[in-house]
């Protein structure tokens, strides 16, 4: 049975009723069941219909959760960094190694900002296959990404040697390296796919 005909089947069906506004009473009864079976309707027509406009995109559903929990964990790490930033018990030594990691994951947030729009921007766009060209964008983004967080990692490491003696400013440079490699991981994984 097509779509069409389906359609035609269930919109015939909501409209065969007898007209039971006329009864007092029933009149909310009726409104309701045909607003019902109007929904009923277009929810069947939907589920006809799905597999006809499924997209079969670029990036999974699981994917697209990866990159999103990019940003928590930079969220979760700059909260921490700040708040040990603003301690009074700690040295002058901690707070300067500390400010200098905050800097670095500024740098970084705020160069791959434009890369994760990229790498997510296939989410507001449909009707696209495997060789669309949101592929070798969303590649681009991410190669660009890694670029990025592989020069980061780098002074970051350089950072943590500098910071070596001052033992909580380095065990905070340890947990900004580890963010780097997270997210390096989660978009390597993404990429490996692509």
């Amino acid at each position: 049975m097509g779509v069409t005909a389906v359609w035609k089947l269930l919109v015939g069906f909501a409209g065969r009723e007898t007209n039971p506004a006329c009864v007092p009473g029933r009149r909310f009864v009726a409104g309701s069941r045909r607003a019902w079976t109007r929904s009923l309707a277009l929810g069947v027509v939907m589920l006809a219909l799905a597999p006809v406009v499924s997209r079969s995109g670029v990036l999974s559903e699981s994917d697209f959760k990866k990159v999103e929990a990019i940003k928590p964990l930079f969220q979760n790490l700059m909260g921490d960094l700040v708040q040990t930033s603003k301690r009074s018990d700690i040295s002058s030594g901690d707070v300067d190694c500390v400010m200098s990691t905050i800097r670095e994951l500024l740098q970084i947030s705020e160069e791959l900002s434009s890369y994760e729009y990229l790498i997510t921007i296939e989410k507001e766009m449909t009707d696209f296959g495997e060789n669309s060209p949101v592929k070798g964008v969303v590649k681009f983004a991410i190669e660009k990404s890694n670029t990025i967080l592989a020069e980061e990692r780098k002074r970051l490491v350089q950072l943590s040697d500098r910071c070596s003696r001052f033992p909580l400013a380095f065990g905070k440079t340890q947990q900004a390296l580890q963010f780097i490699d997270t997210t390096t991981n989660l978009l390597n994984s993404i990429q490996v796919r692509l």
